[in-house]
């Protein structure tokens, strides 16, 4: 078969790397979308940092791919390019590291729609964070989902699933480089594939983690020191750090071990 014509939409190190993997296997990403590093959010009336950011539009430069910013200073947003990516024609869009719904008029552009990359097993831990999430919650394993995309959040139909384990020693940094390994062999999996078998979600199983941002770190220490150890993992570097207040001081914990 041809090769589908592949708009990117991304703005994390996880994007970036995702992109790599499809410029290796030689994908044909006809332009590029993404966040600028300090952005506008649901959960903050200030503009935030992407502590994981990633600057894509040295590859637009390097190879001559159209680059396009959205939710930058100037307000544009993404159904405002319309025109331009009608004048694509992407076979589809495909969206690692992003932080906005996209909407139906875009949605309804490209052939194959709008595809998706999610570190979960969908329909557990849809929504914000779901890596941070299932460590804390002391998961034993999770996977990565590619599904596309519909008008609810991770809600839509799946394409491929894979999973992995979280091992004792796992941090979030060695749990994103396993989501890392897992969203590339399903990605470019679909990407080679002539069809697409569509498998349509139980949305009635649908569990939804809101956004974290670095004031959600503080520890609990009346929890169970598992609870306390598995906060800390999943939210050390390359995160901000799960933190707490001693004094009128604020430390950051990197690593923790609680004695009995």
């Amino acid at each position: 078969m041809n090769k589908r014509r592949i708009i990117f939409l991304g703005s994390t190190k996880f994007s970036e790397k995702i992109l790599i993997h499809l410029i290796q296997n030689d994908m044909d990403v006809c332009a590029i979308f993404s966040i600028p590093e300090y952005f506008k959010i649901s959960y903050s009336e200030d503009y935030v940092l992407n502590s994981n950011y990633s600057d894509l539009s040295r590859y637009s430069y390097d190879l001559d791919i159209p680059f396009y910013e959205v939710h930058s200073e100037e307000g544009k947003r993404l159904q405002d390019y319309e025109g331009q990516i009608n004048d694509l024609k992407p076979d589809l869009i495909l969206v690692a590291g992003w932080y906005y719904m996209v909407p139906k008029i875009i949605r309804e552009i490209p052939t194959e729609g709008v595809w998706g990359i999610h570190a979960s097993l969908l329909p557990d831990y849809a929504g914000g964070a779901p890596l941070v999430w299932a460590m804390i919650n002391g998961e034993k394993f999770t996977g990565t989902t590619l599904f596309k995309m519909g008008s609810g959040v991770d809600d839509g139909d799946i394409i491929d699933q894979e999973k992995f384990y979280i091992d004792d020693d796992d941090t979030i940094k060695t749990l994103l480089s396993k989501a890392l390994t897992s969203s590339k062999n399903i990605i470019i999996k679909a990407l080679k594939s002539s069809t697409i078998n569509y498998k349509p979600q139980n949305k009635s199983m649908l569990k939804i983690y809101p956004q974290r941002s670095p004031e959600d770190g503080e520890i609990n220490w009346s929890w169970d020191k598992k609870r306390i150890e598995n906060f800390v993992r999943a939210q050390t570097k390359p995160y901000p750090g799960a933190w707490t207040i001693i004094g009128n001081k604020k430390i950051i914990l990197w690593d923790i071990s609680i004695e009995e």
